[in-house]
């Protein structure tokens, strides 16, 4: 074992950084020859995604608790479901966008490719939305990483 990837294990055990921050550094260390390669340029190009990152921080609008929801899907995942749309029947499909539209949503789900989500992702990079109701504050991020 490296030293420096030593390094990045022990850090995490002592909890001074945690898995997410661990698996990138030592993904920079594995995509890298010395550390020296490891910095990584304000022109270099992001690494393909593996993971969509949905967090929800907020408040309960009715008793004002907090709320926090942390969801990680593999990019995978996603591209298996693109995948099997095709096997959805033609009626069904017509039907799921003419309700995405009532919803107004204008999305056609029979156009939805596996190498269009790299696109939709790149977009969903990093996201953030804040919601301000009367009674709710919500702040959801949306980060592939």
């Amino acid at each position: 074992m490296s030293g420096d990837r030593k390094k990045v294990l022990e850090m995490l055990a002592a909890g001074r950084i945690t898995a997410d921050e661990a698996d990138r550094l030592l993904g920079a260390l594995e995509g890298s020859g010395s550390p020296a390669t490891a910095t990584a340029t304000a022109d270099a190009p992001r690494p393909a995604a593996k993971f969509l990152r949905i967090v929800v921080d907020g408040t309960n609008g009715k008793d004002g608790r907090p709320v926090h929801i942390n969801v990680r899907v593999p990019i995978a995942l996603l591209r298996a479901g693109v995948r099997l749309t095709n096997f959805i029947p033609q009626e069904a499909r017509q039907r799921l966008n003419q309700e995405l539209r009532a919803q107004g949503m204008d999305i056609d789900v029979n156009q939805i490719r596996p190498e269009n989500l790299d696109e939709v992702i790149e977009q969903l990079r990093d996201l953030t939305v804040d919601i301000d109701h009367e009674h709710d504050n919500v702040k959801v991020k949306i980060n592939a990483e």
